[in-house]
């Protein structure tokens, strides 16, 4: 995203809690980016919260702080967090349960197989969980405020993908951080998602190895994994991708590199 004031292109931008504009560190001050309602800024608490008491925007959250070093401890999740989690966690189990067509969840007889395509659902939505939450355990224990929270095109987009079509798009919402940008450590933040995909790749590939009758959709798991880590490693735009390829040019080479392996021999495996 870039700065509203100096188009710098910035990966985790600050945005301005009384205009509501996104500003690189430089510029994230109100007098430093000409806020047009930075008089808010040196009035009493009291008269502030009057002032601003029309309620926040959806999708608005303005919540900043800056990194305090490495943390430890368990993962720490919000109220409002975790109704996100909920809601995002059951469409991507829709999205799961529309896969009735593919030929490893129809029977002998042709009909589905909802078992296997319950446990497919599962392993659908346990991929998507385990990608946003490394990145929100990553963020946390280098000090930053990350939660995750649902966006409206992306709820829109993975509605549609519950209907029986061949494109899904999986993408409710994704995890918001917050603090002072550091490139090392939004890589790092970055690639945890995709890295926990290809472990999971890679995890499955060796389970249909071990256990054969249910290698189909053990191997269906493997090219989710693969495919989300190869997708979300794009470096282009707000993909995880761009971020990891600012921070180190050989991680993400060799991050891509691995996914794109993973993702080949799954597809082959399958076919």
């Amino acid at each position: 995203m870039k700065c509203e004031k100096c188009q710098i292109e910035t990966f985790l931008p600050f945005t301005c809690p009384y205009c509501g504009g996104h500003f690189c560190s430089e510029h994230r001050l109100p007098e430093n980016h000409e806020c047009p309602r930075r008089e808010l800024a040196r009035l009493p608490k009291e008269e502030m919260q009057s002032t601003t008491a029309q309620g926040p925007k959806s999708y608005e959250y303005t919540v900043t702080c800056a990194p305090r070093g490495k943390t430890k401890g368990i993962i720490r999740f919000g109220k409002k967090e975790v109704w996100h989690l909920v809601i995002a966690t059951l469409l991507v189990v829709g999205v799961g349960l529309s896969y009735t067509g593919l030929p490893g969840f129809l029977s002998e007889s042709h009909s589905v197989d909802y078992v296997l395509l319950t446990v497919f659902a599962v392993i659908f939505s346990a991929s998507f969980l385990t990608h946003e939450l490394a990145h929100k355990l990553v963020a946390q224990k280098e000090g930053y405020w990350a939660e995750f929270r649902l966006t409206l095109i992306g709820v829109a987009l993975t509605l549609l993908s519950i209907m029986p079509t061949f494109f899904k798009i999986i993408s409710p919402g994704a995890v918001m951080i917050n603090g002072l940008e550091d490139r090392q450590r939004i890589g790092k933040i970055s690639i945890a998602g995709p890295a926990t995909n290809m472990t999971l790749s890679i995890m499955f590939l060796g389970a249909s190895i071990l256990v054969p009758s249910y290698s189909g959709i053990l191997l269906t798991g493997a090219a989710f994994n693969s495919w989300i880590a190869l997708f979300n490693l794009i470096p282009y735009g707000i993909f995880d991708g761009l971020k990891v390829f600012a921070w180190s040019r050989k991680t993400w080479a060799f991050a891509f590199g691995l996914s794109l392996a993973l993702t080949a021999l799954s597809y082959i495996l399958i076919s």
